[in-house]
Parts: structure tokens; sequence; C-alpha cells
């Protein structure tokens, strides 16, 4: 089978890849979007994890097939490595819950989902998480026999995909081990790390879809530039130097990214209003554990719930009458003192709410679970390895994180709040 898609053009799909597209589980992506309420902010935003995820799962194979073709890996594991890798992007945001990021707030306890023991290690708390949803998939559901039936023939087990997915070691051996070096850490950089399929893919179409340039950058230089290195009998990612500032690019394209899109004044004001309404009736909508029951999860059941509700911050959103924003900030701006600022708001009456979010240039650079870091730069005249954070100096640079600060007020008393702000502000910063 083949997919047109927008951003790569072309995308090939085997045959058991398809079945797996074909299962209800993925098919399910289709009605979760990818940003969330960002469309509220950028209209073109309203495509789905559906399409992000067969786009991941190209560029996955792309990476590998640059990676594997400067190794000496036979033929049948190359195929078996890169097929592996494609499930596992391809599968890797199954447990998104409705609106995306935006309601793992109220998902149920991880003990609920049951799952095995061998995925604690990775555990964030005791609430689910969307990797825990989509582990559970995986691993227990009507889409289990399925993978099993037209991957065995692989000897590809849900079991790897999750591996792969979730940084876990799991209690089988998933086989990525050949000439006794194993490519684990390898192949799991390709499917979560600081240059994977996942950011390469959404970078450049949550760019294309909101129509904003920050999140371009040269994905075919990059991808040109990987290399396989084995470092104490283990397979690592590594980049060229001469790609250097191209990653430096992806770096940056994700932070600004963050910054403009994904952190949006109108995304993040949306989200704290589902958030209240949330916490205001409770048990009006919730994730179900069951995997069989998450199916019908998606965004159109949230949307129905919060039409039909009366809790007013679900009306609200409904009828997209969002607080307005009054001011917003970061710790590098100065004369803004959110604690006077409240102050002043509370005195005089104005009904208002502060919303405050953080970004960090990267999560990924010291590596997880112990498997070292996710991402090498190399020098290819000496063969000399640098983790990627000691090498680049943006790292550095952008060591700590961006706090931003939203003040924003009722909408119709927006006016008299400016006024007041704008007398506060004139008062305290100083020329």
């Amino acid at each position: 089978m083949r997919i047109r898609d927008p951003i790569h053009g072309t995308i090939p799909v085997s045959d058991p890849e398809k079945a797996v597209i074909d299962s209800r589980h993925y098919q399910r992506l289709r009605y979760v979007r990818q940003l969330g309420f960002g469309d509220l902010a950028f209209p073109g935003a309203t495509h789905t994890r559906h399409i992000h995820s067969l786009g991941a799962m190209h560029v996955a194979s792309r990476v590998f097939g640059a990676v594997a073709s400067r190794s000496s890996l036979p033929d049948a594991v190359r195929e078996r490595f890169c097929a592996a890798v494609r499930l596992a992007v391809l599968c890797h945001d199954l447990g998104h819950m409705p609106l995306s990021h935006a309601s793992e707030r109220i998902a149920p306890k991880r003990s609920l989902l049951r799952l095995p023991s061998w995925l604690d290690a990775t555990a964030e708390g005791e609430q689910a998480t969307h990797e825990d949803f989509t582990a559970k998939i995986l691993l227990d559901s009507s889409l289990t026999p399925i993978i099993e039936r037209h991957f065995g023939s692989l000897d590809i087990t849900p079991m790897a995909a999750v591996a792969l997915i979730t940084g876990a070691k799991p209690p089988k051996d998933p086989g990525f081990t050949h000439q006794g070096v194993d490519w684990t850490p390898l192949l799991r950089a390709i499917v979560s790390g600081e240059l994977d399929a996942d950011r390469m893919d959404y970078l450049l179409r949550d760019s294309f879809y909101t129509g904003v340039n920050y999140g371009r950058y040269d994905m075919d230089w990059i991808i040109n530039n990987l290399n396989p290195v084995v470092k104490d009998g283990r397979a690592y990612l590594a980049l060229s130097r001469a790609a250097a500032f191209a990653f430096e690019d992806f770096l940056l394209s994700r932070y600004h990214m963050f910054v403009s899109v994904y952190l949006h004044h109108t995304s993040v004001n949306f989200d704290y209003m589902l958030r209240r309404y949330y916490e205001e009736s409770p048990g009006e909508f919730e994730i179900p554990a069951d995997p069989e029951a998450f199916l019908l999860c998606d965004d159109a059941a949230l949307w129905y719930t919060l039409r039909r509700s009366k809790n007013r911050w679900a009306e609200r959103i409904s009828t997209r009458q969002g607080f307005k924003l009054l001011a917003q900030f970061t710790e590098r701006d100065a004369g803004y003192d959110l604690d006077v600022l409240r102050s002043a708001l509370v005195s005089s009456n104005f009904e208002h709410y502060v919303v405050e979010s953080q970004n960090v240039l990267s999560k990924y650079a010291s590596g997880a679970g112990g498997q070292g870091p996710s991402l090498f730069i190399i020098d290819a005249s000496t063969g000399r390895l640098t983790e990627v954070a000691r090498y680049i100096p943006l790292y550095q640079r952008y060591s700590g994180a961006v706090r931003l600060s939203r003040l924003y007020v009722r909408p119709d008393q927006a006016d008299k709040a400016h006024e007041l702000m704008g007398r506060l502000l004139g008062q305290t910063v100083q020329p």
C-alpha cells in the first residue's frame, strides 16, 4: 500500500503494517488532533495523530536506512531491525487521549491498567500516561494478536515494540543483538531520543499546518550524516560534525515551536479551562482503563460531552469564549511582579487566573534508563565521539528552563483590567 502525504510525498506501507493501520486502535487516531486546541490559534492545524504517526514511521525507516548503509548488518537483520523500528514508531501515539496532552490529568491510576512489572522502572507516577496506555494497547488489547500474527514471521513481538517505545527492559530478550553488539540503544534513539523520528516529523508537519516557519530544518542533510557507532558492545546513533550546524537549527526549531506554537497563549488558555472543567465536574467525562472502551475515547467524544455540559468552563470552551490575555512575561522581562499584579486584580474584583508554562531545550541529551546518551557527535577523521550535550553550545546557552507566565481575565472585564494594568505597570517599570 502507498499513502500520499503532504510532508513526505509517497509513504510505502507493508502488508503487516497495513494490518496494524486498519485496526480499530490505530484508526482511533483519526479523531485525535495532533495539537489539541492548536487550531483555535492556527486554523490550519487540524491534522491528527493518525497522519503524524505514518509520517514518523516513514522518517524512522529513512533514518535507519542511512545508518544501516554504513554498517555491516546482513540484509535479513536489517529488514528485521527496520521493521521493528517502523512498528514502534507507527504505534508510539496509540495511547494519546482526547485533545492530546490536555486530558492526561484525568487519566486513571496506572495500577488500573494492570501493566506488567517490568514496565514499572519507566513509571512517572501513580497516574497513567499516554505511554502507559500505548503499552497496554500493544500488550493486552485486540491489537495484540494482530501484531503477533503479522509480525511473527520476523520474530517481532508487541513486547519488543513496547521496549523500544518506553526504554524499559523486557523479561524476554527482544533480539536486537547481532554478533555481540546490542543495537537497542540506537534503535531506541530513533524511536525516542534527541534526534528521533517523532520530532523530525512533527516539527515539519506542525510548521506546515500552522503556517509558521520555525519548525523547518534540513532533514535530508541530517539523515545523510547519521552513523552507527559501537561503544562498549552497544550501538549508538552518531551525527557527523559536518551536520552539527544543521542539528543546532533542528534544536532551535523545536525550541521556537514550543514558544510560538505549542505554548501559544490561546492553546494554553483553553487547556487551563479544560482542566477547570475536569476539576469542577469530576466524572462527567472519564478516560477508561480498559483498552477496548478506550476505543471510543477520542476528541469527538469529549467535544460531544463539552457541548452538552452545563459546566461554565465547558460552555466557554464549546462556544470559544475564553478568558482574555492580560499580560505575559518570562523571567527575563523586567517590570513584572506577578504577586503585585494578582493582588491588584483581586482587590478590584476582577475574575482572573494565572497559567505558568515551562520549556526546556532538551530532556534527552544525557540519555535515560542507563542506556547512555541518545546521540553522539563523531569526528569522521579520527572516530572520536563526543556526547551531543557537550559538543553543541546551545545546551549551555539554554541550560535553564524558560518559564512563561500568563495572566488571563474574564472577557467582559478585559478593558478595565487593561487600564488597571497600564497604570500599575507605568508605576513599576523603571525608565
